[in-house]
């Protein structure tokens, strides 16, 4: 499997290139700011570029779509429940082949009704649920749990050895593991929701008190 994590610009976006080495056949991730860096990946490993792939629906993650579909034929895969245009629906569980690299989706609401994180091999691309140190921002107690629930009962259900790789790069570092976030990420260690909440409304109090940018 071909893999890169490409920095896109915007809110320190991360967009993502897979691609499968014998079908040549490739899925672009969150082409957002500057899609044409994966256009060019994707050229540089002579794949040709099959879907594109949002993980949800803020422009920030989809304002580079039309820019692919202009320049490619490519189908653009989103969860059933996404308010962005896009040819194919999918929910949680479901899998798509690109060839020889199976690519499963994990729906995993809170950051937004639609959010889904994507599982090629052992690399998962959390979108806005999970950054590295971190968790996607919400509004209210309710998303607040909606995204609780995601996180301990979808995304820890992983194994420890799974690699994150986020759509922002606003953790403490690029990439990380489950297993790592599971022992370092201040919110996955508050396994009671209401600490959970706690953190949440006053994580900038903590940053503060913990010297966390």
């Amino acid at each position: 499997m071909i893999f890169e994590q490409i920095s896109m610009g915007g809110d320190r976006n991360f967009g993502y290139l897979i691609g499968d080495e014998e079908s040549r056949l490739a899925a672009i991730v969150d082409p957002a700011y500057a899609p044409e860096k994966l256009i060019d990946a994707a050229g540089k490993h002579k794949l040709k570029i099959k879907y594109i792939i949002c993980t949800h629906s803020h422009s920030d993650h989809t304002n580079g779509n039309s820019e692919v579909r202009k320049r490619t034929d490519v189908e653009t895969v989103m969860h059933k429940e996404a308010t962005a245009w896009h040819d194919k629906n999918i929910d949680d569980g479901d899998v798509l082949e690109l060839g020889n690299v199976s690519l499963k989706f994990i729906h995993t609401p809170g950051h937004s009704p639609d959010c889904i994180c994507i599982l090629a091999g052992n690399k998962l691309m959390t979108g806005d649920t999970l950054y590295v140190g971190k968790i996607g921002g919400t509004f209210g107690r309710g998303d607040a749990k909606i995204q609780f629930d995601s996180l301990f009962s979808k995304l820890l259900a992983l194994d420890d050895d799974v690699e994150i790789y986020p759509a922002h790069d606003v953790g403490v570092a690029p990439t990380s593991t489950i297993g790592n976030e599971k022992k370092t990420n201040p919110f996955l260690l508050r396994t009671k929701f209401e600490d959970f909440l706690w953190l949440k409304d006053n994580w900038a109090q903590y940053k503060a008190e913990h010297g966390i940018e």
